[in-house]
Order: C-alpha cells, then sequence, then structure tokens
C-alpha cells in the first residue's frame, strides 16, 4: 500500500475512533503543513514504512530562543535492538526508561518549568513553595542531571541544555494529547 493510502486509511480510522467528540481536533489541509511536507519527503526518499518529525521554535520567558528539529524513520524506531547498542533512533527502547522515570515525578516538572522561565539556583528553586526541603530538591536536580534534562553551569546555576527545551516542550505535549 503506498505512503498516501496508509495514511487516507488511519485518518478515516482516526475519524472512526474519534467521531463526533466535541474536542475532537478539525484541522484542515493547511494544518498539516508539517506533515505535508514529511510525507513528501518520504516519498521522495522512497520510505515506505513513514517516519516521525518532531520540531519547535521556542522563546523562553527568559529571551531565549531555540529552533529545533528531530525525525526518524518508523523502521529504525521499530527495529529489534539490544538494549546498550549505540546508534540512534534505533537503540532498546529500555534505554529512555531513565528519561522518562526523571519526568516521572510533579516537583521535577515544577523545577524545569521554574528553570526555563529563569529561576536558575537551588536556593531561588527552594525558596518555591511546595518543591520540598533543599535535600529534596537536591535530589530531584540530581535526577533530572543524570537524564540529560539539566546541567550546571557553574556557581550552583542549572540549566536545560539547549537540545533539550523542545525535545522536553514535546514530550509534554504529547502528555497532555
Amino acid at each position: 500500500m503506498e505512503l498516501e493510502e496508509r495514511v487516507s486509511e488511519l485518518e478515516r480510522r482516526l475519524e472512526a475512533l474519534v467521531g463526533d467528540h466535541p474536542d475532537a481536533p478539525r484541522p484542515t489541509g493547511a494544518d498539516f503543513w508539517a506533515l505535508e511536507g514529511l510525507k513528501q519527503q518520504l516519498s521522495g526518499a522512497g520510505v515506505t514504512d513513514g517516519g516521525v518529525l518532531y520540531t519547535g521554535a521556542v522563546r523562553l520567558p527568559t529571551g531565549e530562543r531555540y529552533e529545533w528539529q528531530y525525525g526518524a524513520l518508523t523502521e529504525q524506531l521499530l527495529e529489534d535492538r539490544e538494549a546498550g547498542d549505540p546508534g540512534e533512533p534505533g537503540a532498546d527502547w529500555s534505554d529512555a526508561a531513565e528519561s522518562f522515570a526523571a519526568l516521572g515525578h510533579p516537583v521535577r516538572l515544577r523545577l524545569l518549568r521554574e528553570i526555563l522561565g529563569g529561576r536558575r539556583t537551588a536556593a531561588e528553586l527552594a525558596a518555591l513553595d511546595e518543591t520540598g526541603t533543599t535535600g529534596q530538591i537536591y535530589h530531584h536536580l540530581r535526577q533530572l542531571t543524570g537524564a540529560g534534562w539539566l546541567h550546571t553551569t557553574g556557581r550552583g546555576r542549572y540549566e536545560v541544555p539547549g537540545v533539550r527545551v523542545v525535545p522536553l516542550l514535546v514530550v509534554l505535549t504529547a502528555a497532555r494529547s
């Protein structure tokens, strides 16, 4: 089955699942400009199994700007590899567990939001309500740093690495959909 036929079939199935749900998105052709571009690139490259693409252009409250995109072929993502095999994106899915686990605590998500908003030091973060003791905050910061969602910039300052800003927002968007 050709890619366009497969996409049409998926759209038909989605409509059947969603039906007349009032919260269902009702996109027009213009709303799928990124998808249409991806489909054209995949088709032009002879890729029949499809792929995923995520992208973003972000300006944080601090004024920092990030533009980023990443794509992967479905075949690579679904490839069965052993844990620890090098190479992206077909690495074993369990390799992502630590990264997801680090995001799996409400205080850690709050700390990330506050850091993106400009609070960068442990002292600033400890002054927030409902984030726990200083020791607990450091524990959460270590978890986020170990998983690559944060790094230290010296003098006790933390920041989300530029290459993780858009992916973090994509993960949050996916969790809300």
